[in-house]
C-alpha cells in the first residue's frame, strides 16, 4: 500500500481488470427503477454511484437515502451534491415506507445525508422513517447508516431508541486522513458514534476505504479502533474517484490484500467482515443480520 505519498492527477493509476462490473439489466433491476421513480425517492445507489447497482437492484433491494440528495458537507470522496438541501418533506417516511412493503423488502437499508442545517440532524425523520416502515411492513429488519448528527448525542440517542437491528456509521479512512477525506467530520466523534450504539446493545457497524493514500498499519489501526469502540460488523472497499473534481485514487489494492484484511479482522474479532474491491457500505448487509 502507499508510503503516505498521495499521487497527483496526472500520476492517476491504471484500473485493474477486478473492477469491471455488469451493465444493469433484468426485469427486478427494471421494476426497482420504477418503483424509484413513482414514488420520488431517492437512492444512494445512484446518488453515490455504486458499482454494484445493477447486481442488487437486479436481486430486488436498494439503500434508501433520505433528507433529499443535497448535503449539507463537501466531502472529498463522496459525488452526492453539496449544497443547500430544501426543505425536509413530512412525506417522506411514508413514501419510504411503501415502497418497501411493495417491493417486497426483507432488510432494509436507510441512510441520509448530512443535515448539519436541521436543529436535530434530521433525526426526527430517521425515527418517523423507522417506525412507518415497521407498521407497513413488519417483517422487515432494518439497518440505518446514519452521520455522526454533529456529535449532539440526543439527537443520536433518539436513532439508537427506535433500535434498528443494525446501526452503521462508516470511518471511511484512517485517522491521518480523515481531514483531507472528510472535511467536517472527526475520526474519534465517529469512534464516539459508534460506540454509543454498541453500548445500546444494538449492532454497530463501520466501513474503511481503501486507496486513499493509507498505509496497510494504519488500516490495521484503524480496524483496531474499531473493535474497540465495539462494531461487530466491517466493510472494507476500494475507493473509486467520482469525477475529476474529487480525490484522486491513490492505489488500486489487490484483492489478496482484502482478503488479508478480512482475515486480520476476524481474528480481531469482527463477527462479520465484507472485504474486496467492489464492496460498499450496503453490500450484502442482508447477511450481516
Amino acid at each position: 500500500m502507499s508510503n503516505n505519498n498521495t499521487p497527483s492527477v496526472d500520476q492517476k493509476p491504471s484500473k485493474p481488470n477486478w473492477l469491471k462490473v455488469k451493465l444493469p439489466i433484468g426485469e427486478e433491476y427494471r421494476k426497482v427503477r420504477e418503483i424509484v421513480s413513482e414514488h420520488k425517492l431517492h437512492t444512494i445507489c445512484q446518488s453515490g454511484n455504486c458499482p454494484n447497482m445493477g447486481e442488487c437492484w437486479g436481486a430486488g433491494t436498494a439503500t434508501f437515502m433520505i433528507l433529499g440528495n443535497i448535503c449539507t458537507r463537501s466531502c472529498g470522496f463522496c459525488s452526492v451534491a453539496t449544497g443547500r438541501p430544501e426543505a425536509v418533506d413530512p412525506f417522506e417516511p411514508l413514501r419510504v415506507a411503501k415502497s418497501v412493503k411493495l417491493m417486497g423488502v426483507k432488510h432494509c437499508v436507510i441512510t441520509s445525508v448530512d443535515r448539519d442545517d436541521l436543529k436535530d440532524g434530521g433525526a426526527a425523520i430517521w425515527v418517523e422513517t423507522i417506525q412507518k416502515i415497521r407498521e407497513i411492513s413488519p417483517g422487515t429488519t432494518l439497518e440505518t447508516l446514519i452521520p455522526d448528527f454533529q456529535g449532539q448525542w440526543e439527537n443520536l440517542q433518539q436513532v439508537i431508541d427506535v433500535h434498528p437491528e443494525v446501526i452503521s456509521h462508516n470511518l471511511e479512512t484512517v485517522r491521518r486522513l480523515t481531514k483531507q477525506v472528510r472535511v467536517q467530520a472527526k475520526y474519534d466523534r465517529s469512534l464516539e458514534v459508534l460506540k454509543r450504539v454498541s453500548d445500546a446493545g444494538v449492532n454497530a457497524k463501520s466501513g474503511i476505504m481503501l486507496g486513499l493514500g493509507e498505509t496497510k498499519e494504519e488500516t490495521l489501526e484503524s480496524m483496531h479502533d474499531l473493535r474497540k469502540s465495539g462494531v461487530s460488523i466491517l466493510t472494507l472497499g476500494q475507493y473509486l474517484q467520482p469525477t475529476k473534481e474529487h480525490l484522486p485514487v491513490a492505489e488500486f489494492i489487490h484483492p489478496d490484500l482484502f482478503a488479508e484484511f478480512k482475515h486480520e479482522g476476524l481474528a480481531m474479532g469482527f463477527r462479520y467482515v465484507e472485504s474486496g474491491p467492489l464492496v460498499r457500505s450496503s453490500y450484502h448487509a442482508e447477511k450481516h443480520i
